[in-house]
């Protein structure tokens, strides 16, 4: 039996990065986004595809009904995200805080709290959420993302204590300078390695986890940021 792997935010970047991975590797791929980006991925990879945004709790099921009945389980989640709220972190305005929250933590509650009843009966799942290095390195020039992932850091331990009994596994990766993304030099200089890291270098991370070679690893926020995190 194909193992399948739900990608939510994914129409480009990491998210589609890996899911273009697990696909080549044999998994079943059901990608959603809410450009149509992820639709078209999914239909390049003969999965399902599904246009929408994680910050609708009615799309999110909607997208996992619709995977549960053309495949049947769900195996794998990735979660991603999109880009929240900047500025100086007293001028950034109490509805873009809470666009920050909506943004980096409640997408990945919302489609943790529908999948998890599936994964618990098939007493399986891998969850993974892409998160930032950010969250224990703060950066003012993403306050809302090291914030709001912060806390995601904890519900990730929690849930992990709770649901492991389960043989659920949620763990986040937090990823540093990477290709999908406009770098400045000045950040680079930073990173110890003195390089952004790839997309594929993320991936690979994320293959690991959907796999039996990470079925011991759990609750954990695993850099794979070329070294840029000081803290031990």
């Amino acid at each position: 039996m194909k193992k399948v792997a739900v990608f939510i935010a994914a129409g480009s970047g990491m998210g589609a990065d890996a899911a273009k991975l697990l696909a080549k590797k044999g998994f079943k791929v059901a990608i959603m986004s809410s450009s149509g980006k992820g639709e078209r991925l999914a239909n390049k990879l003969n999965g399902l595809g599904f246009t929408g945004s994680n910050l609708n709790h009615n799309h999110i099921k909607d997208f996992i009904n619709k995977v549960i009945q053309k495949y049947k389980r769900i195996d794998v989640l990735v979660n991603s995200a999109g880009h929240g709220p900047k500025g100086d972190i007293l001028k950034i305005k109490d509805e873009d805080w809470i666009l920050g929250m909506e943004t980096y933590f409640l997408n990945v509650v919302r489609a943790v709290r529908i999948i998890t009843p599936i994964m618990k009966k098939q007493k399986s799942g891998s969850i993974i959420n892409i998160s930032t290095y950010a969250v224990f390195e703060p950066n003012s020039n993403f306050p809302t993302s090291g914030i709001f992932r912060a806390g995601l850091a904890s519900f990730t331990k929690i849930y992990a204590d709770k649901y492991a009994r389960y043989n659920i596994r949620i763990n986040n990766i937090l990823p540093g300078f990477i290709d999908s993304l406009n770098a400045k030099d000045d950040f680079i200089k930073r990173v110890p390695l003195k390089r952004i890291g790839s997309v594929n270098e993320i991936s690979s991370v994320i293959e690991l986890l959907s796999n039996k070679g990470g079925a011991y690893i759990t609750g954990q926020n695993i850099r794979v940021d070329g070294g840029i995190t000081r803290s031990v």
